[in-house]
């Protein structure tokens, strides 16, 4: 399938990026994790002044699409706070409710898929090894570097595939 618009990507992700998820931390550092209170908890997020300024910008010469380790069954609250923080409407890739593989395999999968008939002009992100492995296979990549990283979440994307 190919996209009829010339406009490139700028491929965003949520959690830490655009999504300050700094106030639900506490439910990935408990054992076991509280995934549904971590997950339920996400409406509540604050912005990310940085990350929503870089989207707007981008979306001025992009069309901007939304790349999360979110599972799919919090797709209708993820679109209600983009839609809050009034962020361009645009395709949101999420996890499958199934998937536990690690983010930076799921995310660069669909990096991948997308860069097969589009230019993607960024893709900004806080995970680390996501960003190292995007910049490793030739994405230019932002790095959101505006939160403080949570060795919680850390652990959840990369060994639990849960974010």
């Amino acid at each position: 399938m190919t996209d009829s618009s010339d406009r490139p990507l700028a491929v965003f992700d949520l959690d830490n990026t655009l999504a300050d998820t700094a106030h639900r931390q506490r439910f990935l550092e408990r054992s076991p994790r509280d995934w549904d209170a971590f997950f339920a908890a996400a409406p509540q997020d604050p912005p990310l002044v940085e990350g929503i300024a870089l989207v707007l910008e981008s979306a001025k010469e992009c069309e901007v699409v939304y790349l999360t380790g979110r599972p799919e069954r919090c797709r209708r609250d993820t679109l209600a706070w983009l839609t809050a923080q009034g962020l361009p409407e645009g395709r949101v890739f999420m996890r499958r409710d199934d998937d536990r593989r690690p983010a930076r395999r799921t995310k660069l999968e669909i990096l991948r898929r997308l860069a097969r008939t589009r230019e993607i002009r960024v893709f900004v992100d806080d995970d680390e090894l996501v960003c190292e492995d995007a910049e490793r296979a030739g994405f230019r990549v932002v790095w959101a570097r505006w939160t403080a990283p949570s060795a919680a979440l850390k652990k959840a994307q990369e060994g639990e595939g849960r974010t």
